[in-house]
């Protein structure tokens, strides 16, 4: 069955499909009285509904029986340098699939694209058609932009693992790391531009509780840097 978004405080009373959702499923799938759709609220809740009408901006809905996914892993956030390109939205799509919480843009020294007004939004649209596709019922936060030195946080927390994907001497393998760290509450994974964080950052990286992690001996493209951590992750902690 298709699938779409119904946000957490349109499921009570008369639910229904507005804006671009209802628009879809109206006019792009050509949706009819009596089809039956799964929905879901973006916070790990779906349910099977019937179409009861269709117009291009309003499709109620009838909900059949509701089910909550409960998280069982750390949460994973993903602290990613804006990399070149459209590589942005490929890493905020394929995040989705690997099923992150958070995604923190970051400009920092090293970073060549300087995003724009509307950015967030539209990676926040990526989110949702990744969502939509996958069958993931959560949909991660994405917040907005920040300057490196602005987002940096207090110490971590007992329970929070803090990773850095470094090219550094010292650098650990990922999997040691792992290994000693095996039941988190949450994980950063932090990962830099194209030419790596400055040494600076790195340091101020690790002067607030981040372990600089290798991914292995070849030098890998920012997305796969990314997309290896995040599998890593998801595989350790399923």
């Amino acid at each position: 069955m298709a699938r779409f978004f119904l946000p957490p405080d349109a499921w009570g009373g008369s639910p229904a499909l507005t804006g671009d959702e209802a628009r879809h499923l109206s006019q792009v799938l050509r949706g009819k009285a009596g089809e039956r759709i799964t929905v879901f609220d973006g916070r790990g809740r779906r349910a099977p509904a019937t179409v009861l009408g269709v117009s291009k901006d309003r499709i109620p809905l009838e909900l059949g029986e509701q089910v909550t996914r409960r998280q069982t892993g750390p949460a994973i956030i993903l602290a990613q340098a804006i990399p070149k390109g459209k590589n942005m939205d490929f890493i905020v799509q394929k995040a989705v699939e690997l099923g992150v919480t958070a995604i923190q843009p970051l400009v920092t020294g090293n970073t060549v694209v300087q995003p724009g007004d509307g950015k967030s939004e539209k990676w926040r649209r990526v989110a949702l058609e990744a969502c939509k596709q996958c069958g993931q019922d959560t949909l991660p936060e994405i917040a907005e932009p920040l300057p490196f030195d602005r987002w940096m946080g207090p110490p971590s927390n007992d329970g929070d693992l803090r990773i850095i994907a470094s090219l550094a001497d010292g650098s650990r393998p990922l999997k040691d790391v792992l290994h000693e760290n095996t039941a988190p509450t949450s994980v950063t994974y932090l990962v830099g531009p194209e030419g790596d964080f400055t040494p600076q950052e790195t340091r101020t990286a690790m002067d607030h509780g981040y372990l600089p992690v290798s991914l292995g001996r070849i030098v890998l493209r920012v997305e796969t840097a990314t997309l290896c951590g995040l599998a890593v992750l998801r595989y350790e902690f399923p």
